[in-house]
């Protein structure tokens, strides 16, 4: 095969894009920035993405799909007051809406119209902040070379949260106006206002730091699982397992919580070796069971009436 020669290409993700090919001859433009959905090999060369995401990739995506929902959520919760019947419906819409999002983020993706996505493998952190990698051969003059390495995991989730939004403004308020009627004008539109302001943050968590939050999530997720887990646990004045078992609310907030433990623990691992790993499921329930054994020593009732009266 006949390859043209060219000096070789300066910094980290600079590469030559195929200009011509004909039979065994292959001819390559100047080095500089590959084209979206191509990524630099090791000779330097725009190679397309043609991979599947591994496991972890689709964690990932699962994990930044997850936030907005439980945003929703917990806004939902929170302004929603004591009329039970509402919350749920937003509940349900608010999960309808993001998994139409994911199913058409997923559909517009390259391959068109397939729920199913080809991908560039993440090899270090790097990868995430090309345009921090652009070469200055002469000290001078920057090569841009910036271009998505990792793709589609970064542009993708930008994606997701714009159907996410849309979706919401189309859907959300017409409901809200039909079945929050119990609560006041200014209090059944907050958790739609809510939404206003998180996902700009999401979007500028996911831009600046979306590397990060790749290799750190399964800890995240562990930790604030973990957090909420005993706040809720403590501020419902749950002791005992009888505590536990009188509301289907407790039950339902126990289990999603299980639901967040076992998917960090399943992010850590992935699943490499299922003989080792999948033992490490079965520890998915001694948080709230170290938490009901050791509730009698702490009283968290009478540390929350002590804190209410001011000592």
């Amino acid at each position: 095969m006949a390859v043209d020669i060219q000096p070789a290409c300066l910094g980290l993700y600079c590469g030559k894009t195929l200009l011509f090919k004909n039979g065994s001859t292959e001819i390559y433009g100047e080095c500089g920035v590959c084209p979206r959905g191509q990524r630099t090999n090791a000779q330097k060369y725009c190679q397309p993405c043609t991979g599947s995401p591994e496991l972890y990739d689709w964690l990932y995506l699962g994990f930044m799909a997850m936030l907005p929902l439980v945003l929703h959520w917990f806004f939902i919760e929170w302004y929603s007051g004591k009329k039970s019947s509402s919350a749920l419906f937003q509940h349900i819409t608010a999960l309808f809406e993001c998994t139409v999002a994911a199913i058409i983020t997923l559909l517009v993706s390259d391959p068109v119209g397939v729920l199913y996505i080809r991908s560039c493998r993440v090899l270090m952190l790097s990868d995430w902040y090309t345009m921090l990698y652009n070469p200055s051969p002469d000290y001078i003059t920057t090569v841009h070379c910036t271009h998505e390495a990792v793709y589609p995991l970064y542009t993708i989730v930008f994606i997701y949260y714009a159907f996410c939004l849309v979706l919401m403004m189309l859907l959300r308020p017409l409901l809200v106006k039909k079945i929050a009627c119990g609560l006041g004008k200014s209090d059944r539109f907050k958790s739609i206002y809510a939404a206003l302001y998180f996902f700009p943050i999401l979007t500028v968590l996911q831009a600046v730091g979306g590397g990060l939050l790749y290799y750190a999530f399964p800890y995240i997720i562990l930790v604030l699982s973990l957090v909420t887990l005993a706040v809720y646990m403590s501020a419902s004045e749950i002791e005992s397992c009888y505590d536990l078992l009188v509301r289907k609310k407790r039950l339902i907030v126990l289990f999603s919580h299980w639901l967040l433990h076992a998917y960090g623990i399943i992010s850590i691992s992935r699943m490499d070796k299922l003989e080792q790993d999948l033992p490490l499921l079965a520890l998915v329930p001694t948080p709230a069971l170290f938490y009901l054994f050791t509730a009698k020593f702490t009283e968290p009732s009478r540390i929350l009436s002590e804190g209410a009266n001011g000592h």
